[in-house]
Order: structure tokens, then sequence, then C-alpha cells
């Protein structure tokens, strides 16, 4: 990618937190780079160049716009082996066109024997119609897949393209576990809080990690350091499912995060969200046990649970939550459940 082309690239970005340069082009990035090294997951960083929410916005009188992309899925054992496409989607001026769906990118295998195993893919090439005359300027907003990781390595349409203002709106920013990051979603604008957020008119950025909601401070300083005008967070599911936290070090935690946003965004309003109902969790704690082979899942019954720091369970984290927000709301009234 040449420099003029990775500069409008860059600036045309909307939803990321970062962006990771590499010699072939950039890849958008929902979290700060340094938070790398700050985590020994390696689903946290695979959720974070997912690039759920993250769009290109331009302002062009183009009828037709190219990417060229090099995209790399992840690839579950239990999943049946088939065709994968990663999913592009293209709004003008607001209206969708026809979504564009490619494969043959690059693959990472997860939970095989001998560990994780990398197929190196061939780049490919997005193309929308996008229709009208070529004589009048518009919006077009180019959804990225969030199933994929994504290098953009070129854009070039039959037009000049510019980078096109944020929304006309609140800038609202989200986190959340794999219910916000919406991999199943079968296209980038079937994720909810990009719904929500067309909807609502809002700039959404979205911080939905899929099994990585565990309340990490470099989150809470991503939000912090935002300049958002709202912000939401919706956790419990990982934690109670991944058993990452009892109840003593949970409600810390929470607090933990809250006041770090609050260091640099005092006032901005914060809306809570508890989980929504995941049966085998509601009064069963973690960890969620998966089978290799089926993908099936199932909590882990406790037969002599700590009476002095029980194990947290679906209903217990919404108690849990709703109390911390009551006790705050008396010196904030800018937090919500």
């Amino acid at each position: 990618m040449n420099e003029a082309t990775t500069g409008l690239v860059r600036a045309s970005l909307r939803g990321i937190v970062d962006v990771e340069v590499t010699d072939t082009g950039l890849i958008p990035l929902r979290l700060p780079s340094r938070a790398r090294a700050q985590s020994d997951s390696d689903w946290m960083w695979i959720a974070a160049e997912q690039p759920s929410g993250v769009r290109c916005a331009f302002r062009t009188a183009a009828t037709w716009i190219e990417l060229t992309v090099e995209t790399m899925g992840l690839f579950l054992p239990w999943i049946p082996d088939q065709e994968r496409w990663a999913v592009f989607s293209a709004t003008v001026d607001g209206h969708p066109v026809d979504d564009a769906r490619v494969t043959g990118g690059s693959e990472l295998h997860l939970g095989e024997p001998g560990g994780s195993r990398f197929v190196q893919g061939a780049p490919a090439l997005v193309r929308f119609e996008l229709g009208g005359t070529g004589a009048e300027e518009r919006r077009v907003d180019v959804w990225l897949p969030q199933t994929d990781r994504v290098e953009i390595r070129d854009v070039r349409a039959d037009a000049p393209l510019r980078p096109a203002d944020g929304v006309d709106g609140p800038r609202w920013w989200h986190y959340g576990s794999s219910i916000s990051h919406c991999i199943e979603a079968t296209t980038p604008r079937g994720v909810w809080p990009v719904v929500a957020a067309d909807r609502l008119a809002l700039d959404v950025t979205n911080l939905g990690f899929a099994a990585n909601a565990h309340l990490d401070q470099f989150t809470a300083r991503a939000m912090r350091d935002s300049g958002a005008d709202l912000l939401s967070l919706k956790v419990g599911i990982n934690i109670v499912g991944g058993d990452t936290m009892k109840r003593r070090t949970f409600i810390p935690a929470v607090h933990g995060f809250l006041d770090t946003i609050r260091d640099g965004a005092p006032t901005t309003p914060i809306l809570v969200v508890s989980p929504i109902i995941c049966p085998m969790h509601e009064d069963t704690p973690g960890p969620t046990v998966t089978d290799p082979e089926t993908g099936e899942r199932r909590g882990t019954p406790v037969q002599t649970a700590d009476p002095f720091d029980p194990p947290l369970t679906l209903r217990s984290v919404r108690q849990i939550l709703h109390d911390i927000v009551r006790a705050r709301a008396s010196d904030d009234p800018a937090v919500f459940y």
C-alpha cells in the first residue's frame, strides 16, 4: 500500500481503537496495541483483531469501490468443515447495497491436538456497486466482517475518495462479551450494537470481545480516554463461564473498572447491563465445559461451595451489579443499571 492510500484508509476508519501497520497494509484493532503485552490470552487478541462494528467511511462520487484485503478466519474442531465466507457490507448515505462475500483467506485452527495451526491464504478483492451517476458526492461506509481479522491492502474507486466525518450524533462506546461481538450475525451490519446505533443515530465503537469480557483494565482505560458521549458495559457471562472471579474479586473489579472510567470521564453517562438469560449458568457456576467433538457446553456444578466465598452464577451477578450501581448512584447520578 502506498503512503497516500495508507493515509486515506487510516483516516477513514471508524469504530477502532488502534491500527497495526504491516509491510503490506493496515489491520484495524479494537484495543490499544500496548494491550497485547498486558494479557497472555490469545483469545483476547484474536477477538480484538476481529473488527466488529468497524467501517471505512468515505465521501465520494464513485459508482463502485474495491478493497484488496487479506482475511484470517477462526476454525474450531466442532464446527463442520465447509466453505467459509467473510462478509463485507456497504451503505450509501445509509442505504445498504448488496453484500460482498470473499473466501480463500488465511485460517487459524484452534482446539486441535498438537495446538493451533495457521494456514496461509491469499488476498481477495471486495467490490461494491454503488449506483448513482458519478456526478454527486455521497457518504459510503464499508463495514468489515466481525468474524475475521482483516488486513486492508488497497482501496480503489472510479472517483476520488476522501475520509468522511463521523456520524452526526453522540459517540457511543460499548463493552461486552460474544453477545455484543456477535460473531454469529449474518452480516457486519447485523451486530446488535451496530443495529442500535443505526436506529438511534449514534457513532458506535463496539468493544464486544467473544469470551473475553473480564473487566480488563486496559479496556477501562481505552473507554476512559475515548471522549465518548455515552458508555455502556455488559458484564458477567464470561466471568461466570470462565470461572475467572469469585464474589470476593468480582465486586472490587467492577468498582475498579468504573473508577478507571470516571478518572477521565467524570460525568459521562454509563449504563451497566447485566447478563441475558443463559440456562446452564443461571444457578450453576463455571467453568463452562465444551465437548471437543460436538461443541456441546455445560456448567460445572459445585458439590461443596465455600460459604464465605461462593462461586458466581448469573443470578448472583445480576444482584451484585444492581447493588453496585445503586450504591454508586448516590454520589454518581450518571450511572444506570
